[in-house]
């Protein structure tokens, strides 16, 4: 089974920055895209930023300008480059993995990883 291994996560004050990663077990063959997802306690969890399998870009509108979605194919590994935080980007951070196979959509979530913007 692929396995998602999120890391750097933690507490930063407002206007810092953070660098998270998600890396791969393995090579996921198929792999069409890859997403950045938060959850805030209480709330929804929301889509953050989104690559696709040809580097093009997504971000929600609460990020864009801030955060960096990137891929570094040859360690398996996606980033989330958070800069100018905020106190509501308090939330655990999800990559999910999006794979194609047959035709058929899979998808495989990271375990997460706490970010906490103090005031």
């Amino acid at each position: 089974q692929v396995q998602l291994v999120e890391s750097g996560g933690g507490l930063v004050q407002g206007g810092g920055s953070l660098r998270l990663s998600c890396a791969a077990s393995r090579t996921i063959f198929g792999l069409t895209a890859m997403n950045w997802y938060r959850q805030a306690p209480g709330k929804e969890r929301e889509l953050v930023a989104a690559i696709n399998s040809g580097g093009f870009t997504n971000y929600a509108d609460s990020v864009r300008g801030r955060f960096t979605i990137s891929r570094d194919n040859a360690k398996n590994t996606v980033f989330l480059q958070m800069n100018n935080l905020k106190s509501e980007d308090t939330a655990v951070y999800y990559c999910r993995a999006l794979v194609m196979v047959s035709g058929i959509e899979h998808q495989y979530w990271g375990q997460g990883t706490r970010v906490t913007v103090s005031s």
